[in-house]
């Protein structure tokens, strides 16, 4: 279902993904993440989509297939460099409906000395996702001071493993 009209602003930073097989790729968004659909502009000819707008978790995300000379997918690449982050009401809960609708989890969901609780999945376009929630309010310096005592105890920087 679409929503008639996208938000009349734009964030300052808006991701914009590039997919094969963007309407299927919606369809994933809508079922794993929740997403609303703004909008999206098709090629009549190929069916491919131009450009599309998601709301995913309350902020806009866009959205196109691949056009050769003008974008390339993380496929195209041998995969990506850039995780995007999503702070949720429910880590566990985002990684369940993820891994449901297709999404490869890389990461379970566990507690970081950061004080988030956190998890990782590789949606099936590729795009890698980290769910976050805050359950400690913790300081720079004391994130640095439990960063220091984990790498100093052997542990690696399994945060961001893969």
């Amino acid at each position: 279902n679409f929503v008639m009209s996208a938000p009349d602003y734009f964030p300052a930073v808006i991701p914009s993904l590039t997919v094969r097989d963007c309407p299927r790729a919606i369809d994933f968004y809508k079922a794993a993440f929740g997403a609303t659909e703004y909008y999206r502009l098709t090629d009549k000819k190929s069916g491919m989509v131009g450009h599309a707008e998601l709301s995913i978790n309350g902020q806009l995300v866009m959205l196109a297939d691949v056009f050769p000379g003008f974008n390339r997918s993380p496929d195209d690449l041998g995969g990506t460099a850039v995780k995007i982050a999503l702070m949720v009401d429910d880590v566990d809960a985002w990684v369940a409906r993820s891994a449901a609708a297709g999404a490869a989890v890389t990461m379970p969901p566990s507690d970081q000395f950061y004080g988030h609780r956190s998890a990782q999945v590789r949606d099936p376009f590729g795009h890698e996702w980290m769910f976050q929630h805050e359950f400690e309010k913790i300081s720079p310096e004391e994130m640095q001071k439990r960063w220091d005592e984990m790498l100093s105890s052997g542990a690696s920087a399994d945060c961001e493993k893969e």
